[in-house]
């Protein structure tokens, strides 16, 4: 199967860079070994690898699988949670 790579600006591949940092510091604070996340969040070694270095091709599901092991779950639910900006929108619409 033919997957696309995907392209990011450098400045938004930093926010995965973090990520994937963000989740393999978590990971080493539990004292989780890479082939214990990996086998409890369903996913090959080296998929967990991709994670932990940012990569935007793994699927969001793997992402909240791995976070789910961790514990982070109510992490993922507060992605694009706060939309400051669609509210000021929708607040000059209605002046």
């Amino acid at each position: 199967m033919n997957s696309k790579k995907a392209i990011l600006l450098p400045k938004y591949q930093k926010v995965f860079d973090k990520i994937g940092e963000n989740i393999k510091l978590a990971r080493k604070r539990r004292k989780l070994t890479a082939e214990q996340v990996s086998e409890r969040a369903g996913i090959h070694r080296a998929t967990l690898h991709r994670v932990e270095k940012g990569d935007p091709a793994v699927s969001i599901g793997i992402y909240f699988n791995v976070l789910k092991v961790l514990n982070l779950e109510g992490d993922f639910a507060k992605l694009a949670g706060d939309d400051a900006f669609g509210r000021k929108l929708q607040d000059l619409d209605l002046l």
